[in-house]
């Protein structure tokens, strides 16, 4: 059965997160993962909480765009850009956590700078009352601007590619060394993660339930891969699963606030970030499942229409509506019951994850 609001829901996957952190902290060496996440998502709670209404008071009130499911017109005027009261808050528990770590800066800085495009295409499309901000142009070089800085940042530090810099490490000790081209590589993941992760902010608490699980994941397996794990980035990690944990509280269903690209950039940001400096590419790609099949339904349904397209200009659709969520929705599930299930294959896929670490 179920639930009519996403309250137990959220209830339960944040008691899941918290296990695992806890196990790992008792199990582990050097392990410190609860500590960030259950600050972060305290702190995060409040200022969520005590935001929203500002947020309502300026009047930043998502605009629906008319293509979507029809359902969703009833969402309009929910405030956005929530993703301003909770990212600062994880890049600063993260920070406190180990203080004396470099590559949280870098981390925190390149996550800020895509909350900050985020926050300018929410305000742009705000203003001009579509749901359209900046050009699609703009808004990648924008992202490509603040990932460049971030590698090079990365490479004067030799912090790109983990142990073994300029190489991505796979499963069963298999190692790809890519030398310099690890830097269009860390770009490209830049630009299709954020984007990902965008696409997948469609629904309640889909992308930040997501998003927990993920950042969950990759902070295990950070402390799972031996020689002492690393704290720093596993820290990093949980404090950003709890900041969005704390986020839930506002945004599962009936979401009372939307995290907006302010949010959906920050995060597909943070997760690339760390991906390139612990060299977890391959356990970002197999965790991140959910927002790769988002990003790819989107590409595919663009595809097969432009390859079918007859003399009329319709052409096939693959799926009912992209991104891939719209799909099921369409097909007849609540979206209650579209938010459960991706949530329930991102937690199989961050279990696999473990299972097959680099």
């Amino acid at each position: 059965m179920i639930p009519r609001d996403g309250r137990l829901p959220a209830a339960l996957l944040s008691l899941l997160v918290l296990m695992g952190c806890g196990l790992s902290d008792a199990l582990v060496a050097n392990s410190m993962l609860t500590l960030p996440l259950v600050v972060s998502a305290l702190i995060s709670a409040g200022t969520a909480a005590w935001g929203v209404p500002r947020l309502r008071q300026l009047k930043l009130g998502q605009v629906i765009r008319v293509e979507g499911p029809q359902a969703h017109q009833a969402k309009a005027g929910t405030p956005t850009m929530g993703g301003l009261l909770v990212v600062p808050v994880a890049v600063v528990v993260a920070g406190l956590a180990s203080p004396s770590d470099p590559r949280l800066l870098a981390t925190g800085a390149v996550t800020l700078a895509f909350m900050a495009i985020g926050a300018v295409d929410d305000w742009r499309s705000l203003t001009k009352r579509t749901n359209t901000g900046l050009s699609p142009r703009g808004k990648l070089l924008l992202q490509a601007g603040a990932a460049l800085l971030f590698l090079v940042w990365a490479a004067a530090g030799h912090w790109l590619g983990g142990q073994t810099p300029g190489s991505v490490a796979l499963p069963m000790g298999w190692m790809l060394p890519l030398g310099l081209l690890i830097w269009p590589l860390g770009l490209f993941v830049f630009m299709a993660e954020s984007n990902a992760t965008n696409l997948t902010d469609g629904l309640d608490g889909l992308a930040a339930g997501c998003g927990a699980l993920v950042f969950t994941g990759m902070g295990l397996q950070l402390m799972l891969r031996g020689h002492g794990g690393d704290p720093a980035l596993a820290a990093f990690c949980t404090a950003m699963a709890g900041c969005w944990l704390g986020f839930l509280s506002q945004n599962r269903n009936p979401a009372r606030v939307f995290m907006g690209d302010t949010g959906s950039l920050a995060m597909g940001a943070a997760l690339t970030a760390v991906a390139l400096l612990s060299d977890s590419l391959w356990p970002l790609l197999l965790m991140g499942g959910v927002f790769l099949a988002e990003s790819l339904s989107v590409i595919l349904q663009v595809w097969v229409f432009k390859a079918t397209k007859g003399p009329d200009g319709q052409g096939r659709r693959l799926f009912r509506m992209a991104p891939l969520h719209h799909h099921f929705e369409l097909e007849g599930l609540s979206e209650q019951q579209v938010v459960l299930a991706f949530w329930g294959v991102s937690l199989i896929l961050v279990l696999l994850g473990l299972v097959l670490l680099p």
